[in-house]
């Protein structure tokens, strides 16, 4: 699947079993259940330094994507998202970025095209490093920490159980809303899902 027709989703996370339940992971989370809801496998791509799923979304044939969980940390997103760009020729406006935001309540969602990057280094990282902030960010609210705890402490911290069904409803709701940028376009999906 290399067409410029086609369309990346990139969830972004930190890497490995440590990080897997954590708040920072909410976007890798995403990228996750769309590949299952398809039937669609993610491969190591190690030359593009992320794991990849081709699949279609939408109802048959479906819209070609490609979902990916790169296997770098956050702040160092961008790197695997270029090389993913460049090698299935995907234009920054068919480009989808998943990713946590502290400033929307949980189950906040804000979906845009362009923009700055509000403080978030795995954006920082990509703008620096495909060369324009030009492309659809999907925020997926999970609200501030409690209290004076540190924000960097709580978005590792692993989703406690009484949280864990509230945020599962969400990663379904956000999924719904990625599919929807990609099947029905950017303001159909702005005006059903931003909250």
């Amino acid at each position: 699947m290399t067409s410029s027709e086609s369309w990346l989703v990139v969830g972004l996370g930190n890497p490995g079993p440590k990080y897997a339940d954590t708040r920072h992971n909410v976007g890798a989370m995403v990228v996750e259940l769309l590949a299952g809801r398809v039937g669609a496998s993610f491969k190591a791509n190690r030359r593009r330094r992320a794991d990849v799923a081709e699949a279609r979304l939408g109802d048959p044939p479906g819209v070609r994507t490609v979902l990916a969980r790169p296997h770098s940390y956050m702040n160092e997103s961008g790197g695997p998202v270029a090389s993913l760009c460049a090698f299935y020729k995907t234009a920054p406006e068919r480009l989808v970025v998943i990713h946590d935001e502290l400033d929307l309540p949980l189950g906040g969602v804000r979906i845009k095209q362009g923009g700055g990057d509000n403080g978030h280094n795995g954006l920082r990282s990509v703008r620096a490093s495909i060369g324009t902030g030009d492309y659809v960010r999907v925020r997926f609210g999970i609200g501030r920490p409690p209290g004076r705890m540190d924000p960097a402490a709580y978005v590792l911290k692993p989703i406690s159980a009484a949280d864990r069904r509230d945020v599962d409803v969400e990663v379904e709701r956000v999924a719904d809303a990625v599919e929807a940028v990609v099947v029905d376009g950017l303001t159909y999906a702005q005006n059903t899902y931003n909250s």
